[in-house]
């Protein structure tokens, strides 16, 4: 007998509901059908209700994902064999498969733990502990999660490329990737996997993790997108 009550799913506006007696499968070709991107693992995730608690799963072998709670204040990276407890109420889960991010969310009936935030702002920058952004940091990841922001409802957007983002910041490419770099190497020193590598090197998958890091932890929101195009009108003045 089950003790877990069923978990709702919201994926590009259309509610799914999980009920508890086999696992559920997320992925190209599962229970609940992502897209047909050829990147994506046939079968990526599964939610399954065991000792109490229902469980996410990262079933695939190549890529991970990032799931944090409706605040933003916890943040946790599912690597390929990896497990995590559903504990909030709302869960936000986020990954890429190529140049592409998804995005979906776990509505539990009750919270099992529950989460505060810290964020301030201010002239200088923006901070969530124990992060610090630069206003040129914050445009550059700003112009990466454009599209994931932008979107009406959550489900898919597009990372856009080097070139594409500094094209929307009007920087060159040299100061784009340097302050990539900058903006990684920042992250990588508190923790926050994914983005270590060298210059150049899997240049897709770290801007791509950037986005999910920053839209999970909320380092970035809707609210600031107006500051790309003040940028602009700023560096044509």
């Amino acid at each position: 007998m089950h003790t877990v009550k069923p978990l709702k799913l919201e994926f590009c506006g259309e509610w799914t509901t999980i009920e508890p007696g086999r696992p559920f499968g997320i992925g190209r070709e599962s229970d609940l059908v992502i897209d047909d991107n050829p990147y994506l693992h046939r079968t990526f995730l599964t939610l399954d209700a065991a000792h109490d608690l229902w469980w996410l799963h990262n079933v695939g072998q190549l890529l991970s994902a990032t799931v944090s709670d409706a605040s933003g204040s916890v943040q946790a990276w599912l690597a390929p064999g990896a497990r995590l407890p559903v504990v909030f109420q709302t869960m936000h889960v986020l990954f890429s498969a190529g140049s592409t991010t998804y995005d979906f969310t776990i509505h539990a009936e009750a919270d099992v733990y529950t989460t505060s935030l810290t964020a301030g702002t201010s002239d200088a920058g923006t901070t969530i502990m124990p992060v610090s952004l630069t206003p040129t940091q914050r445009l550059l990841i700003l112009a990466l999660a454009e599209r994931v922001l932008a979107q009406p409802t959550a489900g898919r957007a597009t990372v856009p490329s080097s070139a594409e983002a500094a094209a929307r910041l009007g920087w060159s490419m040299t100061t784009f990737n340097r302050k990539l770099d900058n903006v990684c190497e920042k992250l990588d020193k508190i923790g926050v996997h994914g983005l270590r590598g060298g210059r150049g090197r899997l240049a897709t998958n770290r801007r791509a993790r950037l986005v999910e890091y920053a839209v999970a932890t909320r380092l970035v929101s809707i609210d600031d997108l107006p500051l790309l195009d003040a940028n602009l009108e700023q560096s044509a003045g």
